[in-house]
């Protein structure tokens, strides 16, 4: 991490809306994240994540995957805009592509993610849709390192959310946005303050 006379600086990775993103960016805003958010970057051009980091005046790309021969080659020039902002955590905010070993080896136990269902359960693009339908009576919200797999990484932290009888897809996945909400930009600022150690699976939250 850069010098403490410096904040961490935030590398945020959104497909989306990016009303995570919208928390992050007030959570630093406030100081609840003792951070600063040095460049969002989308692989969609019309991402609503981007307009909301002009909103704020933070930097925005748009990196077009088809522009490169394969995601190793579109990996390799995120990895090359990342260390240019001179990144020290990277937040996936709703992002809908899989990394590649390459980038999470460069950037290894500085990535984090977060996943609507209580890992290991339900990984993948359709976690509220899948616990859902299933039928189970809780699910969740997950924070996690990101690692070679898919919603496979250390846990940060976890929140449970009950399904009720009455929930529909659309209801349940309200409440888990508010979930997400809180607990995304709390795992954040425990990473900032130093106060996360990985030990193989698992991860120790020291206080402050």
């Amino acid at each position: 991490m850069n010098n403490s006379s410096s904040k961490p600086r935030l590398g945020i990775l959104a497909s989306g809306s990016g009303t995570n993103l919208q928390k992050i960016i007030e959570a630093v805003q406030s100081g609840e994240i003792p951070a600063e958010i040095s460049v969002v970057i989308s692989n969609k051009e019309d991402a609503y994540a981007l307009e909301r980091a002009r909103k704020h005046n933070i930097s925005n790309l748009f990196i077009n995957p088809k522009d490169f021969n394969s995601r190793i080659e579109y990996d390799k020039e995120l990895i090359k805009i990342l260390k240019s902002y001179d990144i020290d955590l990277i937040v996936m905010a709703g992002y809908m592509l899989v990394v590649t070993p390459e980038f999470i080896d460069t950037f290894k136990n500085r990535i984090i993610n977060i996943h609507p269902a209580l890992c290991p359960s339900f990984p993948g693009a359709y976690g509220v849709k899948d616990a859902f339908d299933y039928g189970v009576k809780v699910t969740g919200v997950t924070v996690h390192f990101a690692d070679a797999g898919v919603d496979t990484g250390p846990i940060i932290l976890q929140q449970a959310v009950p399904i009720l009888e009455d929930d529909t897809e659309e209801s349940l996945l309200k409440r888990i946005h508010e979930v997400e909400y809180k607990l995304f930009p709390q795992a954040i600022k425990l990473f900032c303050q130093g106060r996360l150690k990985i030990e193989g699976r698992k991860v120790k939250i020291f206080p402050e």
